[in-house]
């Protein structure tokens, strides 16, 4: 799949179906891990890794996550067709921006200071996080979703369709084939999709932002989304 930084046409060739895509995972901590048993349950092809060998990875792998495949980073995203970034924001310049390019990439990181240090990118706060990474992997399609949610109740809160307990899930991109590739994901693994037309417009879903940490209805969260949008 060839992508542009203006363009998503030919993002519809990416199947959202669980038995054709496969989703690498780049980072094994809680929050990747999480996400990473979600999709499995799902029925998606997963697979996660880390820095370092992957074999080192495989014994916990199969404890926490079984099911998931543990590679190497390069070979995890070259097999994918979806990538989600879920490692701490200090060690993204780790990730060579090449890897990702022509890629839909999933933001699910969030600013800690205390966790990530000073990172003058983003230490400005006068634009929201995703935007940033963005800008770090000006030829991949970022998309933002899984990160105003805590990694503890992403598993437990999922619903069917319909269910009148189902919480929504911001997705928020600035290409809409990619914003409904990932929609397609997130309603598959148990929340409505609650789209978000920009990364510019994601900070209310940031540490601090009245959508970090509720637990919320797709009506609830759109309601946010729409008072952020009118007070920008």
């Amino acid at each position: 799949m060839t992508l542009h930084p203006a363009t998503d046409s030919l993002l519809p060739t990416v199947d959202p179906a669980p038995e054709t895509l496969h989703v690498a995972v780049i980072g094994a901590g809680k929050a990747g891990t999480a996400v990473a048993r979600s999709l499995l349950d799902a029925g998606y092809r997963v697979s996660v890794s880390a820095s370092g060998d992957p074999a080192r990875l495989e014994l916990m792998i199969d404890f926490v996550t079984p099911g998931a495949e543990p590679k190497w980073t390069h070979d995890a995203v070259a097999e994918a067709d979806l990538v989600i970034l879920a490692l701490p924001l200090h060690r993204l310049h780790t990730i060579d921006p090449a890897l990702l390019a022509g890629r839909v990439v999933v933001d699910t990181m969030n600013y800690w200071p205390p966790v990530d240090g000073e990172i003058p990118a983003f230490r400005a706060g006068d634009r929201p996080s995703s935007e940033v990474v963005q800008d770090m992997f000006p030829g991949a399609a970022v998309v933002k979703t899984f990160s105003h949610t805590g990694y503890h109740h992403l598993e437990p809160d999922r619903r069917p369709a319909g269910h009148p307990e189902r919480r929504g899930l911001a997705v928020a991109g600035n290409q809409p084939g990619a914003v409904a590739l990932v929609s397609a994901l997130v309603d598959r693994i148990g929340y409505d999709p609650v789209c978000v037309d920009s990364l510019a417009g994601t900070g209310f879903l940031q540490p601090g932002g009245p959508a970090f940490g509720a637990r919320l209805t797709a009506a609830q969260l759109s309601e946010l989304a729409g008072a952020a949008a009118s007070a920008a």
